[in-house]
């Protein structure tokens, strides 16, 4: 069975995917960012790749995914401070 993300965050074609990866000291959270787009007559694909006006959209989703994981982590360990 193939992993999936814990939290999707997404505005427009820009999206942050939350992975959780369990280790001996924990959980560990990393990220992946993709762009969705559509060539022209073919089915959507998604890209690492971000232009200039993409960014501000990549910045904002990074902050709330680290509030999220921030909070995720207080949830769970009862404290704020994390392994991470």
């Amino acid at each position: 069975m193939a992993q999936r993300p814990i939290k999707e965050f997404r505005i427009g074609r820009v999206k942050a995917l939350v992975w959780a990866n369990e280790t001996a000291r924990g959980t560990m959270h990393n990220v992946t960012f993709q762009r969705l787009y559509k060539p022209e007559g073919e089915d959507w694909k998604t890209t690492d790749s971000f232009g200039r006006d993409d960014l501000p959209l990549v910045a904002k989703l990074a902050d709330r995914v680290h509030t999220f994981i921030y909070e995720h982590n207080q949830r769970a360990n009862g404290s704020p401070e994390s392994a991470e």
